[in-house]
């Protein structure tokens, strides 16, 4: 009898432990400089070097150095704030912040930079604590940020940020884009009454306000767009006669004038005179 019992309480254990999920592995962050987290499993893959130089990037000089300074700040340890980087689509946020990454990476050798999918911020708080102490430093970036499922994640991340009773991990600065300053999806008084919408309002609000610097983008202007047309096609020899002209002719097909609009514009461009943009 005794000896049914242990092999049932054996099989029991058995089964219960196939049912915990194995620990996640130990990251190897000298793999890479650039990694994307996957929540559900735990990873890090680790992603190529992002190609762009930060000096192609134009009509944002004051956005970039105002980046790059407090990133290098916080490379060399000093105090340095969460970003908040909106504006207008396509004005080149997220190419911004990797370029800029890559930039201030070439002289900290121990800085990283993980991508977070939106819809996983409220994984951040755990991600947070699993870099906490570690030697690296992590620059987190959430591209076009919103809580399109409400408080639930502006709670998640107004938690990541303060980091409760331990404070925010002293190596971890989190870096947001978005198209609007306040966060808040254009329809989230459609599917709520009016006290549940207010309520989610006030909480999302409250989060923007803990990002301690916030970098606009403003819609580029037509002799911006037109600098970056020129200087892309100057950086990769793409010589045509009407260039302006072809340029403007795309951004009006394109509803409106962008740095991604004109970088989109160089890659037609270089396709139709066969040549590459490695240079």
């Amino acid at each position: 009898m005794t000896h049914d019992l242990n092999a049932t309480l054996i099989r029991i254990a058995d089964a219960l432990e196939r049912l915990v999920p194995a620990p996640a592995p130990e990251p190897d962050f000298t793999s890479a400089k650039l990694f994307r987290h996957d929540a559900a499993q735990g990873l890090f893959v680790p992603a190529p070097d992002y190609p762009l130089a930060l000096d192609l990037l134009v009509g944002v000089e004051r956005q970039k150095s105002r980046f790059v300074e407090n990133l290098r700040r916080f490379a060399k340890a000093r105090p340095a704030n969460p970003v908040l980087l909106w504006g207008a689509r396509g004005a080149g946020k997220s190419s911004m912040v990797k370029a800029a990454f890559m930039t201030v990476a070439a002289e900290q050798s121990s800085l990283r930079l993980i991508e977070v999918d939106r819809d996983e911020v409220t994984a951040l708080p755990r991600l947070f604590e699993r870099l906490r102490g570690r030697p690296e430093r992590f620059l987190v970036l959430c591209d076009d940020l919103s809580f399109e499922e409400g408080a639930a994640s502006a709670k998640a991340l107004k938690s990541a940020l303060e980091g409760g009773v331990g404070g925010p991990p002293e190596n971890v600065l989190f870096t947001a884009t978005s198209n609007r300053r306040h966060l808040m999806p254009r329809d989230h008084n459609e599917t709520k009454g009016a006290m549940a919408a207010a309520e989610d309002a006030e909480e999302e609000v409250s989060v923007s306000d803990r990002f301690g610097l916030w970098i606009g983008f403003p819609p580029m202007d037509q002799p911006t767009y037109l600098e970056a047309v020129r200087l892309y096609a100057q950086r990769f020899d793409l010589t045509i006669k009407d260039l302006d002209r072809r340029a403007l002719q795309w951004s009006q097909l394109r509803g409106g004038r962008s740095g991604r609009v004109a970088w989109q514009f160089i890659r037609d461009l270089a396709g139709e005179l066969d040549r590459d943009l490695q240079g």
